[in-house]
């Protein structure tokens, strides 16, 4: 998605542990990890910019991050069926003087599913690596029904808001 900004990058992933600070309120959540992510790879790339990313799924207010396993993918699905929930991505531009984060915050609405539907998805894999156990731009889109906000940012890179900051550096 980054080549749609033509930018010249690089893709190196962050070994930081996702951990959810209690004390800090969804938004900055999302922000603080992806700021960690880019910190991280900054400091051994000092002189680059750095961009960092983090996606949550809250659902009545409650942080869903990825499962743990596929009991927790059927778990968090299960949640989600025929309900409206927030993606929140957390993005962050860092180098050895400029650091800036920022997030953008899209609901979505689930179908209902079946148990039967969430078995098969889950069998795919594809909600294993995922916040809130499910990827949009995949199997997990057919049951989507309706999106309200940037598409892109439940798929963990809103794309618009990203480029509108870094034209301002």
């Amino acid at each position: 998605m980054l080549k749609v900004l033509d930018i010249d990058f690089t893709v190196i992933p962050s070994k930081i542990p996702e951990e959810i600070n209690k004390d800090l309120t969804n938004e900055e959540v999302v922000m603080d990890i992806a700021l960690k992510k880019a910190e991280d790879i900054s400091s051994r790339n000092p002189d680059d910019y750095v961009l960092g990313f983090d996606t949550l799924v809250i659902l009545d207010g409650v942080p869903l991050g990825k499962p743990v396993d596929e009991l927790d993918a059927v778990r968090m699905l299960k949640l989600l069926s025929g309900k409206t929930h927030t993606v929140l991505t957390g993005c962050a531009i860092v180098n050895n003087i400029y650091r800036d984060s920022f997030y953008s915050s899209t609901d979505v609405t689930f179908y209902d599913m079946s148990d039967e539907e969430i078995q098969e998805y889950v069998d795919t894999k594809e909600p294993l690596d995922k916040a809130g156990a499910y990827g949009i731009q995949a199997y997990g889109s057919k049951f989507i029904k309706e999106v309200k906000g940037d598409y892109f940012t439940i798929v963990g890179l809103p794309i618009a808001k990203l480029y509108k900051k870094l034209k301002e550096l």
